[in-house]
């Protein structure tokens, strides 16, 4: 991966503020990948989220917590959809390598570390998710790789 993706991660606007439902995006290929789940985040706050707020005012002014959920469920929605409705899969990274690498493979210290968990409902994905949110928003933490990854192993390899 280039240093682009290495250190790509969902990073809201600043919480509270006019712009709190918007993903940071920086140029390049990671940007595809951040506007397809900004979509699924803004269906979620205006349209799924129970609030008695107007359909502008839904968007704004959101806080941290509101923006963590609002990013579980865009990825978990997405992973669900992936999974052709019957499962999802969330990759995370463990601090010890789980994947002994073969002969001709270049280790790349991250690849090694994915654990995968699998889901058979999607509240159980989005709430796996929303525990461990921090695993793709923060600095640091490959989000985006990880969102990919579990992207490629819901859809399967095969599919």
């Amino acid at each position: 991966f280039s240093c682009e993706w290495v250190a790509a991660h969902f990073r809201f606007r600043q919480p509270h503020s006019d712009l709190a439902y918007a993903l940071e995006a920086g140029k390049g290929g990671t940007r595809a990948v951040l506007m397809a789940v900004q979509a699924h985040i803004i269906k979620y706050l205006l349209f799924t989220r129970d609030t008695e707020h107007t359909h502008l005012e839904r968007l704004c002014r959101i806080g941290q917590r509101e923006q963590g959920q609002a990013l579980a469920v865009a990825l978990a929605e997405t992973l669900w959809a992936a999974g052709g409705g019957g499962r999802a899969v969330v990759c995370l990274i463990t601090t010890a390598g789980t994947v002994m690498p073969r002969t001709g493979y270049r280790a790349d210290t991250f690849t090694e570390r994915v654990q995968l968990f699998e889901f058979s409902e999607k509240a159980a994905a989005q709430e796996f998710i929303f525990d461990h949110i921090n695993c793709f928003k923060c600095e640091g933490s490959h989000g985006v790789i990880l969102f990919l990854y579990s992207l490629l192993f819901s859809r399967t390899l095969e599919r």
